[in-house]
């Protein structure tokens, strides 16, 4: 277990266009305002975090594989990834640090397709449907459970 102060921010395919993509499922913050919410909400705790986003699943992974060195946990919301990808999955599991999975909108209340998680087996936390503010909660459940694993 990492004594790292830090926590990486994975955001995953299109979120980039977020505030420009669908507006009533998503809201109207933009990435950047997430990014800010996340390190916001870890400043208050005592925590920085590293932000990634990317369209390439490769690209996730390989930030994914390097937060081992330095990172406590992770934050992602794997977009579309989520209901796809099994090596995203295995990247979570494999450097086996605790994740929080977000979700802006309910997927569960979106097509069926979206109702499965690959990554929800691996994350300890899971915050759905809370709009961008559920990066803040995200955050604060994985911080705590960080710290409680650290203090147990």
């Amino acid at each position: 277990m990492s004594h790292s102060r830090r926590l990486l921010l994975v955001n995953g395919p299109n979120l980039n266009l977020l505030g420009i993509r669908e507006p009533d499922v998503y809201g109207h913050e933009t990435l950047a305002d997430v990014e800010r919410i996340v390190a916001d909400a870890a400043a208050d705790r005592g925590y920085e975090v590293r932000a990634i986003q990317s369209n390439h699943e490769g690209v996730l992974i390989d930030a994914i594989h390097a937060a081992r060195e330095d990172c406590a946990g992770i934050v992602i919301n794997p977009g579309g990834l989520t209901h796809t990808s099994v090596v995203l999955r295995d990247a979570l599991s494999g450097v086996a640090l605790p994740v929080a999975e977000v979700h802006i909108s309910n997927v569960y209340e979106r097509e069926q397709f979206r109702h499965f998680s690959y990554v929800g087996d691996v994350a300890i936390v899971h915050v759905i449907g809370e709009g961008v503010a559920g990066y803040a909660r995200a955050t604060e459940l994985l911080i705590a459970a960080i710290t409680g694993l650290a203090e147990g």
